[in-house]
């Protein structure tokens, strides 16, 4: 009996310095999140310098990839000077407006597209900004298009959404709209949203909180009639065949009233706190807001339009190239010549961790 007491004991001494053994061999992993970004932008492009025309100017990124993109503008003293596009390119001019779906593959090119109304300014400028995007997990990524012949009527908004394929996670998107010669017309949204009928399919915005949303929703908006608007959306998504099971792609979300003044601005600011991992791109909007619980609405008047929606300060302001501390993402609205009553401003950021 005493022998088999001390067998027994011995075993379970044998387990016990076997376990620790274990525990000093194969330490527990430690976890860190690989996601980095670093932004880039070449400055300032002047113009447009005529009325109902548009420029075009690109940022591009020297190493990684593009999980998003910004726009900001020079307005002047007047009101015309708009965003026409905020997109992205396979080679900083080209640009996605054929078929639509998976259009491209690992793009490094993002465009600033700067439009003008009735009158033009020499002060008039765009300045675009690429965040261009590293992940042990992400190592590539893939464009998906959607368009819409809308809004061929004056003050209705002309709503589109691209989704991501199954099995891939959104990063960023964009939005453009054509033509430029309709110098009245313009992209007025450009945010994250979800393919469900929670968010009505695209037509309600990803709300603050949100995790891992699928879809990228542009809006087009016009003070006039055309038959010929189109209106783009660009959603920016993993590549196929990565495990992102683990990822993790946090919306934050602030929404104002404002601005409802004729010919006045606004800017709103949205954070990506470190714990929700590092900002890799962002919305804005102006609208007849609550767009996160109704479907998307135009703004109180049809010369309303965005002067940016950029990587940022706490403060608003743009971040410099080569930044790769950038956190906040900042919209900056405007009014037309009217008065503006019920309108609102919206700014979004995407914060990713990939899991690693």
């Amino acid at each position: 009996m005493r022998a088999h007491l001390s067998v027994r004991v011995r075993t379970a001494g044998t387990v016990l310095v076997l376990g620790a053994a274990l525990g000093v061999a194969f330490p527990t992993a430690a976890y860190a999140n690989t996601v980095a970004v670093t932004v880039k932008s070449p400055g300032a492009t002047s113009g447009p310098a005529t009325a109902n025309s548009e420029i075009s100017t690109h940022a591009d990124c020297g190493s990684g990839l593009i999980s998003g993109g910004g726009i900001n503008q020079a307005t002047g003293t007047g009101n015309g000077n708009h965003v026409m596009g905020t997109s992205p390119s396979s080679n900083g001019t080209a640009e996605y407006t054929g078929s639509t779906g998976v259009v491209g593959t690992d793009v490094t090119h993002w465009l600033g597209i700067g439009g003008s109304g009735g009158q033009a300014e020499s002060a008039f400028s765009t300045t675009p900004y690429a965040v261009c995007f590293t992940s042990n997990l992400i190592s590539h990524t893939q464009v998906v298009m959607n368009k819409t012949n809308a809004p061929t009527a004056a003050t209705t908004v002309g709503r589109v959404t691209a989704t991501c394929p199954a099995n891939t996670i959104l990063l960023g998107g964009g939005a453009r709209t054509t033509p430029a010669s309709v110098g009245d017309f313009k992209p007025i949204a450009s945010f994250p949203t979800f393919n469900n009928s929670a968010h009505d399919f695209g037509l309600k915005a990803a709300a603050d909180g949100e995790t891992n949303p699928d879809s990228w929703t542009a809006v087009g908006w016009a003070n006039g009639t055309n038959s010929t608007n189109e209106t783009y959306a660009y959603a920016i998504c993993s590549g196929s065949g990565i495990n992102i099971s683990g990822v993790t792609v946090k919306v934050r979300y602030s929404e104002a009233s404002g601005p409802t003044t004729g010919s006045t601005g606004k800017k709103v600011t949205v954070n990506c706190p470190s714990t929700d991992g590092k900002l890799i791109s962002g919305g804005a909007a102006i609208s007849g807001g609550s767009v996160t619980t109704t479907d998307f609405t135009g703004p109180g008047s049809g010369g309303d339009h965005l002067n940016g929606s950029f990587p940022s300060d706490a403060s608003g302001n743009p971040v410099s190239d080569g930044t790769t501390t950038a956190a906040y993402w900042t919209a900056f609205t405007h009014t037309g010549g009217m008065s503006s009553p019920s309108t609102y401003s919206e700014a979004w950021a995407l914060c990713a961790d990939d899991g690693v």
